[in-house]
């Protein structure tokens, strides 16, 4: 217990400090949101509707501490603001109805990746030297290395538009009505299929690296010998003793990717046009939408900071040696 309110207080803090980076950056960036809202409105707004809309979105000329104050007020109260590209939209509305479309493909890849690339790892490694050690990571860290964007539009181009076997954008049919359907949920998954698939070809052979090298240097501990001894099976030595014990670099990555996935594939959602939280970011940024910014810099936040909290605490349930730290 004592070890779990020591990294509840560190989170705590980290929580706090990035509130605050949170409220200065976008204050510091070049532009005001407000001006631009008046060029888009051709000159037909009036000056007192610029103040009213200045102080609702926080930017009005009260000193910086006064904005800050209220800002954290705001956010202990669940606040966000108000959207300035989705004007009136509540941020809180905006994030909900897009961070679904988020944690379905990141959740959907990351899953995939760490599964398939984890137990890729352990066949490596238990089989060092065969033709899967020696052939699948070269191929796979080769694979990863491309960025992105370039294997999304890579595979948009030739799954999408030559060969048509998948859609190319949206995260469903326009005009399909959402529903828990057959037809509805098949449509879904059919767009996942590409952004999905190009997060995962490039992640996946960092899993299986990081797997095999940890199964490497636990296949040289005595306890393994000593299971070799006493004529043990080799399949459960493998999965029951070496896998089981180098499980855990790869619960903290994923626990750390999980608070990332909320975070989104900027990039695969831009090329796919999926309504995902890191498209949505890119046109918060574009369009100057502090509060947009905030509220999605304060999820992602909170997202990665929950997750590694979570993962300490089952460090604990895991390897017995951290409650001693």
């Amino acid at each position: 217990m004592r070890f779990i309110l020591r990294r509840l207080g560190f989170y705590l803090i980290a929580f706090w400090a990035s509130i605050t980076l949170n409220f200065l950056l976008p204050r510091f960036m070049p532009g005001d949101p407000v001006s631009r809202m008046f060029a888009r409105s051709q000159d037909r707004m009036q000056p007192e509707q610029l103040e009213a809309l200045r102080k609702l979105l926080g930017v009005d000329n009260r000193p910086i501490w006064e904005q800050y104050a209220g800002y954290l007020q705001n956010i202990l109260t669940g606040q966000m603001g108000v959207s300035i590209t989705r004007f009136p939209t509540p941020v809180t509305e905006v994030i909900s109805s897009q961070i679904g479309w988020t944690l379905l493909l990141g959740g959907t890849a990351l899953v995939i990746a760490a599964v398939v690339g984890n137990l890729l790892g352990i066949l490596a490694a238990w089989r060092r030297g065969s033709a899967l050690d020696s052939a699948l990571p070269p191929v796979l860290v080769f694979i990863g290395s491309f960025p992105y964007f370039w294997l999304a539009m890579g595979a948009l181009y030739l799954f999408g538009v030559v060969l048509g076997w998948f859609p190319i954008r949206h995260a469903f049919t326009d005009g399909l009505e959402p529903a828990f359907t057959a037809e509805f949920i098949g449509d879904v998954a059919a767009h996942l299929v590409l952004p999905a698939l190009t997060i995962v070809l490039v992640s996946i052979g960092g899993w299986m690296l990081g797997m095999r090298n940890t199964m490497i240097a636990t296949n040289s501990e005595d306890y393994i010998t000593m299971a070799e001894a006493k004529g043990l099976r080799p399949g459960r030595i493998m999965l029951r003793y070496a896998a089981r014990n180098a499980m855990l670099p790869s619960v903290t990555s994923f626990g750390m990717g999980l608070g990332f996935v909320v975070g989104g594939a900027l990039l695969t959602e831009v090329v796919f046009a999926y309504p995902g939280v890191g498209y949505q970011l890119l046109n918060a940024v574009q369009g100057l939408d502090y509060p947009l910014m905030q509220g999605l810099f304060l999820t992602i936040t909170a997202a990665v900071l929950l997750a590694n909290f979570l993962v300490d605490i089952l460090y604990v349930r895991l390897d017995p040696r951290v409650r001693s730290n």
